[in-house]
């Protein structure tokens, strides 16, 4: 997917209030930019980061700014908008390009479900069992070429996870989608240290049917699109 504006370069003075961003552009000025990314951005977020950001000039926005993607300046990038996985994600739904799930041709998004809960996605075909499916963004990378999720404690994970596993339980199938807006990591795993609840309950649910996918992307000051799936666990020593 395309930016819809040319980013262009700052450097991060700093984030606050988990959605603002001071910066300063590469002509000396200063702007606020809104930070679409309400998790505790481990190791992005740190004072002087290369980053890139969407200029806009639509008047109902009070930040001219959003902050899009962290560059690690050797030649990988992280994508920090947690809105653009399910953007992606649809539209390689409906194109059908996600080959374990290409056998579904109609694509429901927001789908109320569970106990007042709503699933990034509801996927149905006749003859096949509906597929839920929920996405996930990961950004979080410790080691080289791991990602890691979650960043932070995630009751709405647990939340998450517990009504997947109903649904596999009731005959449908239920995927967590990890989609990691990274360049740098070939594996995924879950980062039980951070929040061993989130972890005890992807056990379980996988323990009930859920199925777990991990795929990567390619991300460039242009665009971010997705890549090939990713290994899950960690990587062989």
């Amino acid at each position: 997917m395309r930016f819809q504006t040319e980013l262009v370069p700052a450097r991060l003075i700093r984030r606050y209030k988990r959605f603002l961003a001071d910066c300063m552009l590469e002509d000396g000025r200063e702007v606020t930019a809104h930070c679409a990314n309400p998790g505790s951005m481990m190791g992005l977020a740190e004072p002087g980061m290369r980053i890139w950001l969407e200029p806009n000039d639509d008047p109902k926005k009070k930040l001219k700014y959003g902050w899009r993607l962290v560059d690690h300046e050797n030649g990988h990038f992280t994508g920090v908008d947690t809105a653009l996985p399910n953007r992606a994600v649809r539209a390689a739904l409906e194109a059908r390009e996600l080959a374990p799930l290409a056998a579904y041709g109609t694509v429901k998004p927001e789908v109320k479900y569970g106990e007042n809960s709503r699933i990034d996605f509801l996927l149905s075909e006749p003859g096949l069992p509906d597929a839920f499916v929920e996405v996930k963004s990961v950004t979080l990378s410790r080691k080289p070429g791991l990602a890691e999720f979650p960043d932070s404690v995630t009751a709405r994970g647990v939340k998450h996870l517990g009504e997947l596993a109903r649904m596999a339980a009731a005959g449908h199938r239920a995927i967590l989608l990890y989609l990691v807006q990274r360049t740098d990591c070939s594996h995924v795993t879950i980062a039980d240290d951070i929040d061993p609840a989130y972890a005890s309950a992807h056990h379980a649910a996988t323990a009930s049917g859920l199925e777990t996918l991990a795929i990567g992307t390619h991300i460039s000051p242009l665009e971010v699109s997705l890549a090939a799936p990713l290994a899950l666990g960690r990587p062989a020593r």
